[in-house]
């Protein structure tokens, strides 16, 4: 995406390229807040889930859970996101430019 973006191949209207970088950095936050939490929850000594709050918990059990379904796909998303959202913002068209 970043060549075609380079190569202007690839060009957005300014308001729908940024609505789909608002998406990606959304998504983008949560993958590295899923990250975080599963690298707090490999740190942390057995047993130490029942001490949570329930909403503590339900976070780390859907954040390990998810990566334990999709091995990689968190580190792989966190790497290739902000690839797609430096394309879009390359091929994010300036009106009247």
């Amino acid at each position: 995406m970043l060549t075609l973006a380079d190569e202007g191949r690839l060009v957005l209207d300014a308001r729908q390229a940024d609505r789909a970088i608002a998406g990606l950095e959304r998504t983008l936050s949560e993958v590295r807040a899923r990250l975080r939490v599963i690298r707090i929850w490999e740190q942390m000594p057995t047993g130490w889930l029942d001490e949570l709050r329930d909403d503590h918990a339900d976070e780390v059990t859907e954040a390990v859970l998810t990566a334990q379904m999709a091995p990689g796909r968190l580190e792989q998303a966190a790497v290739e996101l902000p690839k797609y959202i430096e394309a879009l913002r390359r091929a994010r068209a300036v009106p009247g430019v």
